[in-house]
């Protein structure tokens, strides 16, 4: 029995229009993955470019505490941090002094508001929550505007889709390309964050 069936499925593959037919499904997946492919590209170069590159942003941010459209009683943070956590308000704290409604608590010591610590004078961190935290600081809305201003082309679609002052310093802080040489390499490799 089991030659048999060996038997027939040799002589099947043997034939031509089976072997024709393997190889035109074989080329219709082909093309099929690269046109799909080739799209998913188009759109996302499409979505990268702005109608008019000469005219600088027009966005600005309102910088005050508090512009989110979110309740008062309720913070979003940096949700990433292994061991550290900044919420809207500027403040950094340890994951396990987060409270339930997403703001650090202020009542605990290391709780640290607009929080500096291991960042340079260029505004490159060591810790991403720091650099967030840093970013937050009222006093720096002349450097956001700027650096706004500087942003490269394709970012540009990003960071005029930003709605407050701390989406901005999320995004700032985790693509800047102040951090990096050669689009590979960190120029500082403790100072990750600018």
């Amino acid at each position: 029995m089991v030659n048999l069936a060996a038997m027939v499925w040799r002589r099947l593959l043997r034939k031509r229009w089976v072997l024709a037919l393997v190889f035109g499904l074989s080329l219709v997946y082909f093309l099929t993955s690269t046109f799909k492919q080739e799209e998913r590209a188009v759109r996302d170069r499409n979505l990268l470019q702005v109608q008019d590159h000469d005219q600088p942003i027009l966005w600005k941010v309102q910088f005050n505490l508090g512009n989110s459209s979110r309740p008062s009683n309720q913070c979003r943070n940096s949700i990433q941090g292994k061991h550290l956590i900044t919420d809207e308000l500027g403040y950094v704290c340890e994951r396990k002094d987060l409270l339930v409604n997403g703001c650090c608590n202020v009542n605990v010591p290391g709780t640290k508001q607009y929080c500096c610590d291991g960042c340079l004078t260029n505004g490159c961190c060591s810790a991403y929550e720091h650099c967030v935290s840093c970013c937050l600081q009222p006093n720096k809305q002349l450097l956001l505007e700027c650096f706004l201003n500087r942003a490269a082309v394709a970012f540009q679609n990003l960071f005029m889709a930003v709605e407050d002052h701390f989406e901005l310093c999320l995004a700032k802080c985790r693509t800047s390309s102040q951090s990096v040489q050669h689009e590979n390499t960190y120029r500082d490799p403790i100072a990750k964050y600018c």
